[in-house]
């Protein structure tokens, strides 16, 4: 078991999360019902057990509470990775949902970045700004210490379209986070 808990409790929100990366129970709470879809969905895909108990200035926006679940999620898969001795390293995937198309590729490298291409034809999912999808994956990239590219190859429906980009991510986390060794694959040695 690879596990974590994180808690962060800024002035606008007050999130913990515990994750297992090898598994477990899922139980999302964010007040943002699409955005707690989103996660669980990460969670199951990804082959992680993860809690997530947000509260949030939501009286604002969904920002401070979409933004700093990320945050404190990179730091908690930070945290569980370890040395990264051992681990895949590297996970790309595709995933469909109906018309749209999602792309994903990791290096879980200890080098943050985030490269994100989806446009959305609305402002909004419910009660969850779409732009917030690029805001969380930035959070959780440059907070995990990984390299992230997500792109929507193409796809109409954005409940779709951010969807295939959540279980993208997921899929391809869950290559990379697989133990496939016991060294760091890494020509320099280290990360």
């Amino acid at each position: 078991m690879r596990p974590a808990e994180i808690t962060r409790k800024p002035k606008e929100t007050d999130i913990t999360v515990k994750l297992d990366l090898d598994g477990g129970n899922v139980d999302i709470s964010t007040g943002i019902g699409f955005f707690d879809h989103m996660l669980t969905a990460f969670a199951v895909h990804g082959g992680m057990g993860l809690t997530v108990k947000a509260v949030g200035d939501l009286q604002v926006d969904g920002h401070h509470t979409v933004e700093d679940v990320g945050i404190v999620l990179g730091k908690a898969f930070k945290e569980a990775i370890g040395d990264m001795k051992g681990i895949a390293r590297y996970g790309t995937t595709f995933i469909p949902m109906d018309e749209a198309l999602g792309f994903a590729s990791i290096d879980i490298s200890g080098r943050p970045f985030l490269v994100f291409d989806a446009k959305f034809s609305d402002s909004r999912i419910g009660e969850f700004d779409t732009c917030l999808t690029e805001e969380f994956f930035r959070a959780f990239a440059f907070n995990a210490g990984v390299t992230l590219h997500l792109k929507c190859e193409y796809g109409k429906n954005d409940h779709h379209i951010a969807e295939a980009l959540f279980k993208a991510a997921a899929h391809a986390v869950k290559a990379a986070k697989a133990v496939s060794g016991s060294e760091i694959l890494s020509t320099k040695g280290v990360l």
